[in-house]
């Protein structure tokens, strides 16, 4: 039913840019050069474009040239490392992607013709994803230990007939934009070695956390696991308690976790969730944010409040929890429907995100190799961000 919904709405979007937006016009001069590559006009429109297909939020041109970079930074890594992608895999990615608003690739991309959006703006982005993953893999793969009692535990926490609650702590380290997070990593390693118990991680949280929960010690109430991200879900699965977690790197901050208890219920089938939820870019004043917040009950309320406002500052997207972005994840993890987070920032805007509702869905039993897989992506995520950020820092980004 939510994809289904997903589906309508994106084939309403669709319907309305495609009669209130222009034709794309095709200037192919360049915008910028990353290092010998370069990244033209047209290119930048197309992602523009395409962004607002995605109801992306924030400033789309942004938004569309950091991504732009990023794609070509990931494809230099590549070609350094020798890597190429099959028109197998591109095509089987292309349909992953598609899938997500319950679409096939090929009607995904006769949706964005309409748009003037070029099949290869969709190409060019899933093939960048999928060298990138090759990447980090080679990169991380070796450097990331994984034996077969961590597929155990992940395949028994992912099969077995149990509802799983946990009672976890948190201690949240913000990277302030622009800077690489290697200072905030180091300093969150330190306190994984040092810190040990429920009072020492408490003293460490009001001292360094920045989350709303500082205050408490970082104490969260308890919570489905299955609310939470998976890389999230399976590092603290992995915790005694009184044990504090790997450091958790996820966009702006680097996290720990301390659990300190597990319930369980094992007469409970698996359960995996689809999230409905809504981003509202609101103005960073206090004030604003409480009157919004008074005014505003439900998703749909906010609607009413993002009247005569630009389109992209308002989106309600459903998603299965495990692919929604980490740090957004985290927010919604602590929501029940109808509750808001202001903790987040996007271009000078606080991201009001409201919890619209969960919903429990069944999947097929995962294979050991899909269990394995899921694991070494979980291990390596947190990775990543910093491997590309290293690539932006020794690159030449220039104007023509």
């Amino acid at each position: 039913m939510a994809l289904s919904f997903l589906k309508r709405r994106t084939a309403a979007l669709l319907c309305a840019v495609l009669v209130a937006g222009p034709a794309i016009a095709q200037d192919f001069s360049p915008r910028l050069f990353v290092n010998d590559r370069v990244i033209t006009e047209y290119e930048v429109s197309q992602r523009i474009e395409f962004l607002k297909v995605l109801r992306s939020p924030g400033d789309l041109e942004e938004e569309a040239l950091r991504g732009l970079i990023e794609d070509r930074l990931r494809q230099s890594e590549a070609d350094r490392l020798d890597l190429t992608v099959t028109p197998e895999e591109v095509k089987t990615g292309m349909e992953e992607f598609a899938q997500r608003v319950n679409l096939t690739a090929d009607e995904l991309i006769a949706e964005l013709a309409k748009l003037d959006i070029a099949a290869e703006t969709f190409r060019d982005f899933v093939t960048a994803g999928l060298l990138w993953r090759q990447a980090v893999r080679a990169r991380f793969a070796g450097l990331v230990p994984i034996n077969e009692n961590d597929v155990d535990l992940a395949l028994e926490a992912s099969t077995r007939r149990s509802a799983l609650q946990v009672l976890v702590s948190e201690l949240v380290i913000p990277v302030p934009e622009g800077e690489d997070g290697a200072a905030q990593l180091d300093l969150a390693n330190t306190l994984t070695q040092s810190v040990s118990g429920e009072d020492a991680f408490a003293a460490a949280a009001q001292e360094y956390s920045a989350a709303p929960t500082a205050s408490t010690g970082g104490r969260l109430d308890w919570m489905p696991l299955s609310n939470l991200p998976g890389p999230v879900g399976a590092a603290i699965l992995a915790l005694g308690p009184g044990q504090v977690s790997e450091p958790l790197v996820v966009p702006g901050a680097v996290v720990l976790f301390m659990l300190r208890d597990v319930a369980e219920d094992r007469s409970a089938p698996p359960v995996s969730v689809s999230v409905e939820w809504a981003e509202f870019l609101v103005p960073n004043d206090p004030v604003e944010i409480a009157r919004i917040r008074g005014a505003a009950d439900t998703c749909t309320d906010l609607y009413a409040q993002a009247k005569g406002l630009p389109a992209d500052r308002i989106t309600i997207t459903t998603q299965p929890a495990s692919e929604i972005p980490s740090d957004v994840a985290l927010e919604l993890s602590r929501l029940d429907p109808g509750e808001s987070s202001v903790a987040l920032q996007r271009s000078g805007f606080r991201r009001l995100l409201m919890l619209c509702g969960r919903e429990v869905v069944r999947e097929e039993p995962l294979t050991r190799d899909q269990v394995r897989e899921r694991v070494i992506g979980q291990k390596v995520e947190g990775m990543s961000q910093a491997y590309l950020e290293e690539l932006r820092s020794a690159a030449i980004i220039r104007e023509p």
